[in-house]
């Protein structure tokens, strides 16, 4: 199984204590460690996906659920982007953020902020997050959002400005549950709904055709 970088540290460090653990007589806390160390590991997991081809398509930047769909007040920093799709990643979803389109990274924003249940409405406005703008192969303007919630403090975004990168090529991930925004321009068709799971990478968010 893959595994994403920025979990070797914690994966290892709770390896060798449980490890530790074990050798000084701490059963007990060794088999918590040993089940710590499982956890952690299954959740900076990075299994490879089945990206879809096809023009036009929009694919979820990441796994969980679609908690919000919404119409919202276009993003001046996005562009002319009025669909606001949100999806929140529990502890056992796959973490990683994938792009949703072909394009180029036109503008990486960060900004501090709170850190409340990423489920809540008001999480794409108060919480840290992390935007993207991202102009796709035909000139659309689209927003992609990397936000903290309650259990995450550390937003990992691999891209910068001007970078390149194909349809469901991962760009980042949230640590320990977060939520991912989602700003469509306008003459896109929604193919999910509210409530429904997907999968970053692979599930069709929406389409031009």
């Amino acid at each position: 199984m893959r595994i994403a970088k920025e979990g070797y540290p914690l994966i290892l460090t709770a390896g060798a204590l449980t490890i530790l653990a074990f050798l000084i007589g701490w059963r007990g806390t060794g088999i918590l460690l040993g089940l710590t160390t499982l956890a952690i590991t299954a959740f900076f997991r990075d299994p490879e996906r089945n990206i879809p081809t096809g023009e036009g398509l929009i694919v979820a930047p990441a796994d969980g659920r679609v908690v919000s769909i919404a119409e919202v007040r276009s993003d001046s920093s996005f562009g002319d982007t009025p669909t606001r799709v949100s999806i929140f990643l529990s502890p056992l979803d796959v973490h990683i953020n994938r792009m949703p389109v072909a394009g180029q990274i036109d503008e990486v924003r960060y900004r501090p902020g709170k850190f409340l249940a990423a489920y809540k409405e008001e999480a794409s406005e108060r919480n840290e997050q992390n935007a993207l703008k991202v102009i796709d192969n035909d000139g659309r303007s689209f927003g992609v959002v990397q936000i903290a919630g309650v259990m995450a403090r550390r937003i990992v975004c691999r891209v910068k400005s001007g970078d390149r990168l194909a349809r469901g090529e991962r760009f980042g991930l949230i640590m320990f549950g977060s939520r991912t925004d989602t700003y469509l321009p306008r003459g896109c068709h929604l193919k999910v709904v509210k409530g429904q799971k997907v999968k970053g990478g692979e599930t069709i968010l929406g389409s031009f055709v």
